[in-house]
């Protein structure tokens, strides 16, 4: 849950935007509504990189999907 900044190349971008697509959900009930927020069902797996000793995965960089 929260935001992401993708900072990879063009065709794994473009990708990864059609996937959003495929999976585009609704909020569930109990999250405030937001203007331009766009909802991703479950089903999208990420292999990311991350700093070294964090518990969570703040600063990733997302490596592949699928």
């Amino acid at each position: 849950m929260g935001n992401a900044f993708v900072s990879v190349n063009r065709e794994m971008r473009e990708r990864l935007w059609k996937r959003f697509q495929e999976h585009a959900g609704q909020p569930s009930k109990d999250m405030p509504k937001r203007p331009a927020t766009q909802w991703v069902k479950s089903g999208i797996k990420a292999r990311v990189k991350h700093s070294m000793g964090e518990e969570d995965l703040r600063h990733a960089s997302l490596q592949d999907f699928w």
